[in-house]
């Protein structure tokens, strides 16, 4: 028969036991704990180098329309001559009414903006509109949606560098929900044929740019009745 001096050490040795029981569960749960973060981290790095993949081949492989179909307006937006060589031409030739250029910078005046361009001072005059409010791809987006809305424009050709050409069609596809863009790629650098890895520089600009759209991508959700006809755009542009 057990005592009252049993009974009460053998009460006292019980939360020492469940102490032990829960230290030594405590490493088993860290060690579990971190298996499962690294196994996250790993296929979000996998999903993002697979998602990168995607998006240098599909940039690689866009190359710039050699006869666009005629739209109602143009919109460039700026960040290299050959963009604006690129629109110029096209208003020119009669692609499109009026030409928008996106982004430029507040101290640089119509006639500075007209002589680096090269083009006719009468067409650049009167059908040449400049936006100096957008200082990056979402204010290009936003100004650009104004001016398409304020003229009544249903189509509307856009024209940037091809690795610009998919974030800035996500942006624009938010906010321009009556007009049909069309993409122009230019295409300074040829990356075809995964030339893009052997090029540092290429890589580095891809690689930032990817960065940034699935960001761009990550502030919200483009409503599905545009994602089609975007895909579409885009998908036809990349296999010409």
């Amino acid at each position: 028969m057990m005592d009252a001096r049993d009974s009460t050490g053998t009460a006292g040795q019980m939360p020492v036991v469940g102490s032990l029981s829960h230290a030594r569960g405590w490493p088993s749960r860290l060690a579990r704990a971190v298996r499962i973060s690294a196994f996250s981290i790993l296929v979000l790095a996998a999903l993002f180098a697979g998602g990168f993949g995607w998006f240098a081949s599909t940039v690689s492989h866009m190359t710039t329309p050699a006869n666009p179909a005629k739209a109602d307006a143009i919109i460039v937006l700026t960040g290299g001559q050959s963009r604006l060589d690129a629109a110029m031409d096209l208003l020119a030739s009669g692609k499109g009414e009026r030409l928008l250029i996106s982004g430029v910078h507040p101290s640089a005046s119509r006639r500075q903006l007209q002589a680096a361009t090269g083009g006719d001072k009468a067409l650049f005059s009167c059908c040449v509109d400049i936006d100096r409010a957008a200082l990056d791809t979402i204010g290009n987006a936003e100004e650009s949606a104004k001016w398409v809305e304020s003229h009544a424009y249903g189509t509307v050709i856009l024209v940037t560098n091809n690795y610009h050409m998919p974030r800035s069609l996500l942006e624009m596809s938010r906010l321009l929900h009556g007009a049909r863009l069309e993409p122009y790629p230019v295409v300074n650098t040829n990356l075809g044929n995964g030339g893009w890895l052997t090029k540092p520089e290429a890589l580095r600009v891809l690689l930032t740019e990817y960065s940034k759209y699935v960001l761009a991508l990550a502030r919200g959700i483009v409503p599905a009745r545009q994602t089609g006809s975007i895909a579409v755009a885009q998908a036809a542009t990349a296999h010409k």
